[in-house]
């Protein structure tokens, strides 16, 4: 599951119960001298000496990093979000798209809202998250951000999964609003991410289709990433049916508001159902589709391995779990170390289908020889045995023609003329007598032999 995250800075980040505990705790961290001075240089930059985060600053220092490379631009969005960590304040600058790459609001507010994620992965955490996300993301790219942050981050802390009581508590105490179901929106896509994460098929299912805080989110349960979600489970399912599961999978795949996550989660549920006939031409035709719509995507490189594996056409299936590992190394990912050992398994299991296929391929080569060669022996002996009963035939023929027309020449005292007449009327009859042995011997055996091709 790809979750779009970047690294985690090179300053940790404290927990929330003050500021100075959190400022001590990272000044003990053994930091080289270029790095000692980095860092305090820009501590007294953002708090500028008023023992708080200075809002002008950190946007400078954003604003700063737009124009930088993509290793300074990490560096300073993570300095950036631990300087926030450790002051206890939220980013106060908008956020206006979820460009992991280019954006470097985003890039901070991601490290942000993850490290926040990682010390209390709970759905009170998400309700934070969603109501920041209200005040502080524009309209045009709050779903993008939500499912990132909301699914990624579910992925992130899958360990950490609550209880249906739980979560219809939290969302409760969140009270309604013009923003409330959005927010139930957004804290059912992280606990969904959690369940998705660990492969809970029909607890997900079940989640999605009754739970209090699903129930909130009102409308938003048409959003096509919702329908996806529920298309995985079912497809992962052995309780529910695969047509139910196709169904859904044509409706948030067809739907105009589709999604990149909405396209991940539906190749993923393809690649772990529960295997049913034509699972690898589907998931090959979609994920074909998906990587020409993102040819740059690794996951979805990786599922198009996943389908051709599927389908037997393992050279293709190699070409682009080498092309997934390929992008990978370059994508602004987190889970890049759990997602190469996805991909290099992978990968080794396309090269043993491809070895077993050849060995299979080489045998299959061996019992069609063999297979021939003992046909051809077969026709060899019943030729033989034919052409034997022939000969059986004419040679009896001819030695009762000779010991007729012996005896009719050496006893016999008819004039000449008749003894002719008589050897003749007796070798056209022994004659009759072998052909009859040829002809019946030809056809009985014609149609065994027909019978047996």
């Amino acid at each position: 599951m790809d979750l779009g995250h970047g690294s985690v800075g090179p300053f940790p980040a404290g927990g929330h119960e003050g500021r100075e505990h959190n400022l001590a705790e990272l000044g003990n961290q053994r930091l080289c001298p270029v790095d000692m001075f980095r860092w305090t240089e820009w501590r007294e930059r953002a708090y500028g000496g008023r023992g708080r985060m200075d809002a002008a600053t950190v946007i400078a220092r954003l604003d700063e990093a737009r124009a930088t490379d993509a290793r300074t631009r990490d560096r300073i969005c993570d300095e950036t979000a631990a300087e926030l960590l450790a002051a206890g304040t939220p980013p106060t600058f908008e956020v206006r798209s979820a460009d992991l790459r280019l954006d470097p609001y985003f890039m901070c507010a991601d490290r942000y809202w993850r490290q926040r994620f990682q010390q209390r992965p709970t759905a009170t955490t998400a309700v934070e998250c969603a109501r920041w996300m209200a005040d502080r993301v524009t309209a045009d790219s709050w779903g993008a951000v939500a499912e990132q942050w909301a699914l990624g981050n579910g992925f992130l802390n899958r360990g950490a999964a609550e209880s249906a009581d739980q979560l219809a508590a939290v969302v409760d105490g969140a009270g309604g609003g013009a923003g409330a179901e959005r927010t139930a929106f957004f804290v059912t896509l992280f606990h969904a991410g959690k369940l998705r994460a660990n492969f809970c098929f029909d607890e997900l299912h079940a989640f999605l289709e009754f739970s209090p805080a699903s129930v909130a989110a009102g409308s938003l349960r048409n959003e096509p990433v919702y329908i996806a979600l529920q298309s995985f489970a079912a497809f992962g399912s052995r309780t529910l049916t695969v047509a139910y599961a196709t169904e859904l999978l044509g409706r948030a795949w067809s739907a105009p508001g589709r999604t990149r996550h909405t396209v991940d989660i539906c190749l993923n549920g393809l690649a772990f159902a529960a295997p049913f006939p034509g699972q690898g031409e589907l998931l090959r035709r979609h994920a074909q589709e998906a990587v020409r719509a993102h040819p740059g995507d690794h996951m979805f490189h990786a599922r198009l391995a996943t389908g051709l594996h599927m389908c037997g056409e393992h050279d293709a299936a190699l070409e682009n779990i080498d092309t997934a590992l390929a992008l990978l190394a370059a994508s602004p990912t987190a889970s890049l170390g759990v997602l190469q050992d996805q991909y290099l398994t992978k990968r080794d299991a396309v090269q043993e289908g491809r070895l077993r296929a050849l060995r299979d391929a080489e045998q299959q080569r061996r019992w069609e020889q063999q297979a021939a060669a003992n046909a051809q022996l077969e026709r060899s002996l019943h030729t033989s045995s034919v052409r034997a009963v022939e000969v059986v035939a004419v040679f009896t023929a001819a030695i009762a023609f000779a010991v007729g027309s012996l005896q009719v020449t050496l006893t016999g005292k008819l004039p000449l003329s008749d003894r002719l007449w008589l050897l003749a009327a007796q070798g056209v009859g022994l004659a009759l007598f072998a052909l009859l042995i040829v002809g019946g011997t030809w056809l009985i055996t014609r149609s065994h032999h027909q019978r047996d091709r």
